[in-house]
């Protein structure tokens, strides 16, 4: 006999939610991240896949798509950059990230009073007004982009008691800025220059800003994944309410690891945990393994104290079975550019990911300087 409920209605019968082991994660995210196999298609179909890429290191972007792309140019995300449909602006975990101009309007809403309160932490100007520090900002800004140097020179003239470093960083929180080019573009240098994102991408029209919504895009681009993944790839916290307000337009996983839940979209892909990946090359600061509380789906506990030095550089990493192994570096002279290939384990590759990790290799040099007289890929066990 079912057992039934005092009403007499038919108890739901309870089921476990699937387990999923470190491969399977692994290659679900992989598979988000579209590394399984580079696609066909445009940089700015990526970069919203993506839901934005880690940018404070100006090249990485272009590194990130790279990998993730078949016949990236870099001139290409150059152009979305020019022609303001991508921008660099600070929002997720309060750093700098390139995104479409469409992602750009609906996540810095959200972004806001996360950047606001590493803001006041950071860089406190005590007791000034803050509404006339910002009417003051804004204007300097959208006269001309300006650099912090630059506004905070000028706002001290008007708030002489307050540091003036602190007061252009009071205004990033305060006002919505971008990094306007020639910052962040293949090949030219410049300093960063700011204005207001309201100025700078006038007239593009975005739905309103849905903390739900921002969870299916994570979710679509990192999942399955715990609210506490979510919260360390956005920098935000208390998500556990938003998530329950969606969970039943979603399934639920259990972390064979943590035993913690894990959301995901009921139609994305979840390859099989034994999915060939072949080894690869991915850039600097990719969020790959910036976006989980626990990273071991792609990071290894052993390797995370190699991958990120003390001054919180991450070099491009190197993908073996899909898990990072090692990492790369490329040095450039008049004379030659030479990419080194590390691997983490002190030893060497096997011969088969040796020849792969080869080719990819001289395929990022080709990328990377095309006009270097000499280019080469040497490998070091660590």
């Amino acid at each position: 006999m079912r057992p039934c409920s005092r009403a007499g209605s038919v108890r739901p019968i309870a089921t476990s939610p699937k387990i999923l082991d470190a491969h399977a994660l692994n290659r679900a995210l992989l598979a988000r991240q579209w590394l399984l196999e580079p696609r066909r298609a445009t940089a700015l179909e990526a970069i919203e896949q993506l839901v934005g890429l880690q940018a404070q290191d100006v090249k990485a972007p272009y590194f990130q798509l790279w990998a993730r792309l078949v016949d990236f140019g870099p001139q290409e995300l150059s152009m979305l950059l020019e022609q303001r449909a991508a921008v660099r602006i600070v929002l997720m975990r309060g750093t700098i990230h390139l995104v479409s101009a469409r992602d750009a309007l609906l996540l810095r809403p959200l972004m806001h009073d996360l950047i606001g309160r590493a803001t006041e932490g950071n860089w406190s100007v005590g007791d000034v007004d803050r509404a006339a520090l910002a009417i003051a900002g804004r204007e300097l800004v959208e006269t001309e982009p300006r650099t912090f140097a630059q506004l905070g020179a000028l706002l001290a003239e008007r708030f002489p008691d307050a540091d003036p470093p602190a007061l252009a960083q009071q205004i990033r929180a305060l006002v919505p800025l971008v990094q306007v080019p020639p910052r962040g573009l293949w090949g030219q240098s410049g300093a960063a220059a700011h204005t207001s994102i309201e100025q700078w991408l006038d007239g593009v029209d975005v739905p309103q800003p849905s903390l739900g919504d921002l969870i299916r895009r994570y979710l679509g681009a990192f999942g399955p994944a715990s609210v506490q993944d979510m919260q360390k790839w956005s920098g935000l916290s208390r998500l556990r309410p938003a998530f329950e307000d969606a969970r039943s337009e979603l399934v639920s996983f259990s972390d064979a690891v943590t035993g913690r839940e894990l959301f995901d979209l009921p139609v994305a892909p979840r390859p099989p945990g034994d999915t060939p990946v072949p080894p690869r090359l991915v850039g600097p600061f990719d969020n790959l393994i910036l976006s989980h509380a626990d990273a071991t789906r792609v990071l290894p506990t052993n390797y995370r104290r190699l991958v990120m030095t003390q001054n919180g550089l991450i070099a491009g990493m190197v993908l073996i079975d899909g898990f990072v192994a090692g990492n790369w570096r490329i040095k450039t002279t008049k004379k030659q550019a030479l990419l080194t290939i590390t691997s983490f384990s002190g030893k060497a590759y096997k011969k088969t990911d040796t020849a792969e990790l080869q080719n990819e290799g001289e395929r990022l040099l080709r990328f990377a300087a095309p006009d270097a007289p000499a280019a080469d890929v040497v490998f070091s066990a660590g």
